[in-house]
């Protein structure tokens, strides 16, 4: 294993785990994890695109022979992984949110903890996290536009507090998810993608699937 969502084959291949994002916590362990379901098994891979990236990685799906679910959902159902909600096909998306979701319910690996996703409104563990992924959870308590971006504000200072990004070209996609902005004002939600620090710390909104509404 190269890392905790990369692996090399026999043929010196680098394969990277589509459709995942690794936890930085005891990155060992995780590693580990991917270990103990690939090592010695013959694998199968599915992509859209053979191409590698422009690391020379091939991004897939990995398949353990003889197994119906990829390796992405059982790291994600062991609480090894966060789905990473960039997979365009929605239903290979809803696969990988539900397989994370069971991993939540059961308090599996990253879950056994409250800490694995981030209260909106603990700024300080946010901005702890800048570049790196992260889940964070709290109640939208404004929308606001200025210019071609719109802001889901989780606290009263713009400029200090946690909020998503919403460009122009992304509302439409967000409507046909029946997700508008001023809907999900005093809405529940948890939101998911790389931490930015601009002014306050920011998660741009980039694919409809990176909300999620949750019981008010």
């Amino acid at each position: 294993m190269i890392d905790a969502r990369s692996l090399r084959l026999a043929d010196g291949r680098e394969v990277r785990l589509a459709g995942i994002e690794p936890v930085s916590a005891e990155a060992a362990k995780r590693t580990a994890a991917l270990s103990a379901i690939v090592a010695g098994h013959d694998i199968t891979l599915r992509a859209d695109d053979d191409a590698p990236d422009r690391y020379g990685r091939q991004v897939a799906f990995v398949f353990v022979a003889g197994e119906e679910h990829p390796v992405q959902a059982a790291l994600l159902a062991q609480g090894e992984a966060f789905a990473a909600a960039d997979i365009p096909d929605k239903a290979c998306a809803a696969a990988l949110l539900a397989a994370e979701s069971a991993g939540r319910a059961a308090k599996m690996g990253i879950w056994a903890s409250g800490s694995a996703t981030k209260n909106a409104e603990s700024t300080g563990d946010i901005l702890a996290g800048n570049g790196r992924f992260m889940l964070v959870e709290g109640r939208v308590l404004s929308v606001r536009q200025a210019g071609a971006t719109t802001y889901l504000n989780f606290g009263r200072n713009w400029t200090r507090d946690f909020a998503v990004t919403i460009s122009r070209r992304m509302l439409p996609s967000l409507e046909a998810a029946g997700m508008a902005p001023k809907s999900l004002e005093n809405r529940r939600i948890r939101v998911r993608g790389f931490i930015e620090t601009r002014t306050g710390p920011r998660i741009e909104l980039l694919r409809a699937g990176q909300l999620e509404l949750l019981v008010n």
